[in-house]
């Protein structure tokens, strides 16, 4: 094996669509991945994949020569997940004739609707939802009660969270609506904790009601109705790709 041709493991499974590496670094640890028949569970291996034999539960790791890459509407009340016994549906219930094995970048709770991406491409889908490359998400975020200008402020500033402080946030106060007695919010935030704007929210006193993500980094909706995807265009994968510092990738667009 060639030590050019070495990458560790999780990363080579994330490629063929196993998952974001996190999610792939579990499949290691649990034991399904053999190199050369024999099982590997350390994080750090490598291999080679254009030399050494790679196996899921024994079925052979292929890489992509092309990645798919798919914008989903995602409506309220589908769980965001390729696989959960337990859930009426998931997102991948809603992609009808997608032969690729795609997979949610991060997660948008049940409630929550609006913009998601779902790939094969392991590699951006880490750098994505990585903090250290900041990717902006916005938010329309409906709240009970009149926000005041010291709670924007505050989210402007970050508040405290039990997992630290949230990161600042650009806050616009779009309207108070007095029939329904709620706050309307766009939040931009760069972070990507669980919950993370509704936490917020909650911290300065704030229930969120309705939250909706807006865009993704360079993905917006456009005109997309909500339960419908479509495939990203070349020039949305190049822009997403330039976002995390990622050179422009042949996709099956």
């Amino acid at each position: 094996m060639s030590e050019r041709g070495k990458q560790r493991l999780q990363k080579i499974l994330a490629r063929a669509g196993y998952g974001s590496r996190r999610a792939c670094e579990v499949l290691i640890l649990q034991g399904h991945v053999r190199v050369n028949g024999q099982v590997v569970t350390e994080l750090g291996s490598q291999a080679d994949p254009a030399h050494d034999t790679i196996e899921v539960d024994g079925i052979s790791v292929r890489l992509p020569q092309t990645h798919t890459y798919i914008l989903l509407h995602k409506p309220a009340g589908v769980v965001t997940t390729r696989h959960d016994p337990h859930a009426k549906r998931t997102v991948m219930h809603l992609l009808e004739g997608v032969e690729a094995a795609v997979f949610p970048v991060g997660r948008l709770d049940t409630d929550t609707t609006g913009v998601l991406l779902l790939t094969d491409d392991g590699e951006l889908a880490f750098r994505l939802t990585h903090p250290r490359y900041g990717v902006p998400k916005t938010y329309l975020v409906e709240v009970r009660g009149k926000v005041d200008e010291q709670a924007v402020r505050q989210l402007r500033d970050g508040v405290e969270l039990e997992d630290g402080v949230s990161a600042p946030a650009q806050v616009q106060h779009t309207g108070y609506h007095p029939q329904r007695q709620t706050t309307t919010l766009r939040m931009t935030i760069h972070e990507g904790r669980k919950r993370q704007v509704k936490r917020m929210c909650e911290a300065v006193g704030h229930r969120v009601v309705r939250l909706h993500r807006e865009r993704f980094g360079p993905l917006t909706l456009r005109n997309l109705p909500p339960g419908a995807w479509r495939h990203l265009t070349p020039r949305e994968v190049t822009a997403l790709r330039r976002a995390v510092g990622l050179a422009s990738y042949a996709c099956g667009c």
